[in-house]
């Protein structure tokens, strides 16, 4: 009997909630003009219809509703834009009204997440953070300065694929970049190889990466009914805590030690990590926590690998399911780069070819399809309704970089459409947003703009590419499989034939 009268309690604090938030909805939606969009089902709102590739539903939607729609996702407003001219209202023309962040649930599972710079509101912290992100980590002068850097690790890259070639290996090629990128990082933030590329331990931190971005991703039922909060009803939270709690254990081993070097000596190695303890030694308004300090670095290594991974990753799978343009790739790099050695940075420049097939698959693959979510600050006016504060908004870029309304076949990939024209993807063309735009826009696209091309030039240079089992290009898995970030479905696996000219 307790049962069932727990089961009833329940089942009529859920009716009468339900029944509540309706009768609020109803008058809300009265009071405030949104924008048009699907009524969907009752309580649920349209979680069904969206619930896989949410990005592409709601793309679907777009066509009925226009390109801002509101959806209803339980009892969760959101405001959707589809359309550059929307992304542009939204990014550049109310950027200030629109600053906030929606957090994920998932997300408050890491220790100190309300202080992490992507979901800080933009206050003095916030642009503190920014600052010492944009002065002393991700400056192109300091980006150049650490070039010789990421020349030593393609170059050890390079070795370790030349040793799969001659034992005749099929390689990852997400796992050959993430301990490269890994490999990267680690030295410029420590000065050190956090972890051996080869070790079980790499593979280890691989993993920890993927379980954080497909459960920050996942469709979470206390993002949409926040009432259930407190029982995490898919264990999401509980899941994501064991992975967020191990990179911290790392991070934390990597400070001691160097905490233990500064109090020996008074020599600085002068890379990030120094960086950002000397600010720890300060004191007010300028002064960063240990906390900040590991949720600085934790930032970098899991956002920055993810989305470096899955760009070269997509590249590479363009490039083998389009022979034809992967012949002329080689052709530009065989015309302008001597034999030889790796391809070097200052050469990148050269070979405007490669630049757009990689400026085409971050088109046709963005990593975050649907920028991270945004807040309304305060209500907004746009062309004719009202979006209420506090409504979650989110850009489906994904939809806008396949729209045929500014792309000519857009579900193409067709690298000449970036040949001899000047389409920004920094932030300020909206049809282009690769990185996001405005003051949220991401905080390490000069660093990815750097590795990317460096990592897909070595390996289309130095090897030539086959697919396992005698596949042919046409046969291959091209789907997304959706998450914080567009990974390829089917991880891309192929085997590396050292070219000998």
């Amino acid at each position: 009997m307790e049962l069932y009268g727990l089961l009833l309690v329940i089942s009529t604090f859920l009716l009468a909630t339900y029944i509540f938030h309706e009768i609020s909805n109803t008058v809300f939606i009265k009071k405030k003009n949104l924008p048009p969009g699907p009524f969907g089902l009752p309580l649920i709102g349209s979680l069904i219809t969206i619930r896989h590739r949410t990005h592409q539903s709601l793309a679907k939607l777009a066509k009925t509703y226009g390109p801002l729609m509101t959806i209803k996702l339980g009892f969760i407003n959101v405001v959707v834009a589809s359309s550059a001219e929307m992304a542009k209202e939204i990014l550049q023309k109310h950027d200030v009204e629109f600053v906030g962040r929606s957090i994920p649930d998932a997300v408050t599972a890491e220790k100190g997440y309300e202080l992490a710079l992507p979901w800080l509101p933009t206050g003095p912290q916030w642009r503190k953070l920014r600052k010492i992100f944009n002065s002393h980590i991700f400056m192109e002068q300091k980006l150049d300065s650490l070039r010789h850097l990421r020349h030593d690790v393609v170059k050890t890259m390079v070795e370790r694929v030349v040793e799969a070639q001659e034992c005749g290996k099929a390689m990852y090629i997400g796992g050959i970049v993430f301990s490269t990128v890994m490999k990267l990082l680690s030295k410029m933030l420590f000065s050190a190889d956090m972890l051996d590329p080869a070790s079980d331990a790499m593979k280890e931190l691989q993993v920890l990466n993927t379980n954080i971005m497909e459960l920050v991703a996942k469709p979470n039922l206390v993002d949409y009914f926040p009432f259930l909060r407190p029982f995490d009803p898919q264990g999401i939270r509980r899941k994501i805590r064991v992975s967020y709690n191990r990179w911290h254990e790392l991070i934390d081993d990597m400070i001691d030690q160097r905490m233990k070097r500064r109090r020996a000596t008074s020599e600085r190695s002068g890379d990030v990590l120094d960086v950002l303890l000397d600010y720890t030694e300060h004191e007010g308004p300028d002064g960063l926590t240990r906390l900040d300090v590991k949720l600085l670095i934790a930032e970098i290594f899991i956002a920055g690998t993810d989305t470096s991974i899955t760009t070269v990753e997509w590249v590479m799978a363009e490039l083998l399911h389009n022979p034809t343009i992967l012949s002329k790739t080689k052709q530009e790099l065989s015309e302008i780069i001597t034999p030889g050695g790796i391809v070097q940075e200052q050469d990148i420049a050269r070979l405007p070819y490669l630049t757009a097939v990689i400026k085409e698959t971050m088109r046709m693959h963005q990593t975050s399809p649907l920028l991270l979510p945004h807040q309304a600050e305060q209500d907004v006016e746009i062309q004719g309704y009202t979006i209420p504060k506090h409504t979650q908004i989110w850009v489906n870029s994904w939809s806008i970089s396949r729209d045929a309304t500014y792309w000519e076949k857009p579900t193409c990939f067709m690298p000449e459409r970036f040949l001899d024209v000047d389409i920004d993807f920094r932030g300020n063309d909206f049809r282009f947003t690769p990185f996001s735009a405005g003051r949220r826009i991401c905080p390490g696209m000069n660093l990815a703009l750097r590795i990317v091309p460096l990592i897909v030039v070595n390996l289309v240079k130095t090897f030539d590419w086959k697919l396992p089992n005698g596949m042919a290009p046409e046969d291959m898995d091209m789907t997304e499989k959706y998450g914080a970030t567009l990974h390829k479905a089917e991880p891309l696996v192929a085997i590396p034939v050292r070219i000998t000219t």
